[in-house]
């Protein structure tokens, strides 16, 4: 859902333009006419997260296994909320080398967790972490205030509605 969204308010010639200026909150598109052209200066606003407010908090285990994956900090992880699973949301978790312009960074140097800020609205105060079992291991999301309940495996949630 996240990645619709994102597609929604984000056209592709935004991300293009985006990438070229280097996520500058002003760029220039061209836009072509029978008569002349006609260029047209748009202000864009990126969604950062408060000092104090919005985060996400990365545990140890998840920080560790980001250092032994992340090929000395060329990837990432990238989290995205999307629509589907039992619960209506759920996480997804990927190896990443490529940001996007709304994109947001937390994490160390070399074990960076990266999330839209669509997706970070839907799990804002969350913990990362990376857990072992013996049949299966992988990061998952604790304690997430934005979500009422989730499922046994712990990879969709539903939101908390006001």
């Amino acid at each position: 859902m996240a990645f619709a969204l994102r597609n929604l308010f984000s056209p592709k010639c935004y991300r293009q333009i985006c990438a070229a200026s280097r996520c500058n909150s002003i760029y220039q598109e061209t836009f072509s006419t029978k008569n002349a052209d006609i260029t047209e200066a748009v202000t864009l606003e990126h969604p950062k997260p408060s000092p104090g407010g919005t985060k996400l908090v990365i545990s140890d285990s998840c920080k560790k296994r980001l250092l032994e994956i992340s090929g000395n900090g060329r990837s990432f992880l990238r989290i995205t909320v999307e629509g589907g699973g039992c619960s209506g949301f759920q996480y997804k978790f990927d190896l990443d080398s490529k940001l996007n312009c709304d994109d947001i960074v937390f994490g160390e140097e070399n074990a960076k967790v990266v999330i839209d800020s669509i997706s970070l609205e839907y799990c804002a105060g969350a913990t990362v972490d990376y857990h072992t079992e013996l049949i299966r291991s992988g990061f998952r999301m604790l304690a997430n205030p934005q979500a009422e309940q989730g499922c046994s495996c712990g990879s969709s949630f539903s939101i908390k509605l006001d």
